[in-house]
Formats: C-alpha cells, structure tokens, sequence
C-alpha cells in the first residue's frame, strides 16, 4: 500500500520541536490520519534522494541495516486497517504481514510495561545486522546502533510537528518481541515507540 506523500515543510521550527519533545508514558486512543503515519515513517527511514538512493537519517557506508515495523490498533488510524505493518523505503509504502492487534502483547513483552498499549501506533525499529557487519565487522553492529538513535530522535521530532508525541522503550524480552511480531529471525528489535496523542 502506497502511503500519500511526506511533506518537506512544516509549521513547527526544529527548535521548537526540539524544546517541546518529552518522553510521554500516558496515551490517548484518539486515532492518528494516515498522512500522520506516512510522515512520521518517512521521518525515521524515508528516501529523501533517488537518485543516490539517500534517506532520512544517516548509516555507515549507506547500508541501511534497519526495518520499521508499525503495530496498529482497530480503529487507530483512519482507512487503515489492524495489524503489523512493515515499512518499505523504497516505494514510501507499508506491506501488511499480519491482521492482529498485538499492542497488548508487545505492552506485555516489554516486562508488562502496559502503558505502551493505548497508543494507537507502535513503531518497533529493528536491525539486519548482516547488512553492515558483511562490511565492518563486529563494529557494524555499533553503526546499527547509532542509526537506531538517529531513527528515534527522527521520530520523536517529526510527532512534535505533527502535535503527537512519542515514548521509547528499550527494555523488553527479544525473543518475545520477536514472537509477538513473528520477524525474520535476522530482525532484532532495538527500539519500540508508541505514538499518538497525549493523555
């Protein structure tokens, strides 16, 4: 599914974005658009350069070692379906791979950090660590790492804009995640951020 175009300009300065960003724990279940959901996937790993092939947020050699997977909740996002959305750069579209609502079981993976749940998207950012590995060795991983940051403050600033805001939690089981999401097993979860409105 193609997803409307990302804007390139906004109504919120960066540095207002950045001087409002604050990690939320309490979210309302009031439901995103879905240009609110294309913009912010955009802002963590959209193609800014065709040509060259450049995205949204830097990465060692220009490897790319990292997928975006959205959980979205019934009703959470206008004329979008439940279910797990992969993110694919490329054609600034989503691959729907399962029609399940798993906000509870990644709330529930996350040592039962339930506050995760209400948010009517979470977006799991993980690594393909052979990607970059296959070029720098054991300290590619280190370079994953460092890209999984940038996609993080890219999504964190991006829902300031919009007027949504973001949490970020690194603390959870991966082999549950992992499940509950049902990824590659060369997928590893670094990062969950639910998103949406503040309660």
């Amino acid at each position: 599914m193609r997803l409307p175009d990302p804007r390139t300009q906004g109504g919120v300065s960066v540095e207002e974005a950045l001087f409002t960003r604050r990690t939320v724990r309490s979210f309302s279940t009031y439901p995103l658009v879905g240009s609110q959901l294309s913009q912010i996937l955009w802002a963590a790993q959209g193609v800014t350069d065709q040509g060259k092939g450049l995205r949204s947020v830097p990465s060692a050699g220009g490897l790319y070692p990292m997928e975006l997977y959205a959980a979205v909740g019934e009703g959470a996002v206008t004329g979008l379906e439940k279910g797990i959305y992969r993110y694919e750069p490329d054609a600034h579209g989503i691959e729907r791979i399962s029609d399940r609502d798993v906000r509870n079981d990644l709330g529930r993976a996350s040592l039962s950090q339930m506050w995760i749940s209400p948010a009517p998207v979470s977006l799991v950012v993980c690594a393909e660590y052979p990607r970059v590995t296959a070029k720098y060795g054991h300290r590619g991983e280190r370079y994953a790492m460092i890209e999984a940051g940038c996609m993080a403050q890219s999504i964190s600033l991006e829902a300031r804009s919009l007027g949504l805001q973001t949490g970020i939690v690194g603390a959870f089981i991966d082999e549950e995640v992992i499940g509950v999401l049902r990824l590659p097993p060369s997928h590893e979860p670094l990062l969950i951020m639910p998103v949406g409105y503040s309660r």
